[in-house]
């Protein structure tokens, strides 16, 4: 057994282990959890991406609902003024 030690500020430390608490693990065990998994699927087991502060807004995600749902669409458009011609008559 080897001991593996990490620099964490207080306050993300006392939240996971509120967190891991809550789920009848202790911070230990939750750490190797995660690096079970890492092995299991032979990378980090969850999507790694940038952080998006960027979120879409209300209006933003009902479109694009729109457009994947298949509903309020117009067109096709020949030119882009045709396009924007459309969304001004709104």
């Amino acid at each position: 057994m080897v001991t593996i030690q990490i620099h964490i500020d207080e306050n993300t430390k006392a939240a996971a282990d509120s967190l891991f608490d809550s789920l009848g693990l202790d911070t230990s065990t939750a750490v190797r959890m995660f690096i079970s998994a890492s092995l299991e699927c032979d990378g980090i087991p969850f999507p790694v991406k940038r952080n998006n502060t960027k979120k879409p807004n209300a209006e933003l995600r009902e479109a694009m609902e729109d457009v994947q749902l298949h509903r309020n669409l117009h067109g096709p458009f020949v030119t882009a003024e045709e396009a924007v011609r459309s969304m001004l008559e709104e």
